[in-house]
């Protein structure tokens, strides 16, 4: 069964794989399990709310201190609501 993930959840597994260091963007492809076209969006989006930045002279990616921030909210609401559970069906008649 395919399991689709949401923006903040791809989002979040980027900035994760930037966070252990050392993150090209073929690291952040592989690890994040995207096709090159969508790290590149993603890479967009990220940089572009600050969330990530990229160092011109090594290529590498980094987290910015509001990346930090965004993955400690995302992590602490995992913790709150399951994201990844399976919504249950809703009874018809109820």
């Amino acid at each position: 069964m395919m399991k689709y993930r949401s923006r903040f959840a791809i989002a979040s597994n980027i900035l994760n794989v930037a966070r252990a260091g050392n993150a090209t963007k073929t690291r952040l492809m592989y690890g994040s399990f995207l096709s090159f076209a969508q790290i590149n969006e993603y890479l967009g989006f990220l940089m572009t709310n600050a969330l990530i930045m990229r160092n011109e002279d090594s290529h590498i990616y980094s987290l910015t201190e509001k990346g930090v921030h965004f993955l400690r909210i995302y992590e602490d609401l995992s913790k709150l609501i399951p994201i990844d559970e399976a919504i249950p069906a809703v009874l018809a008649g109820k």
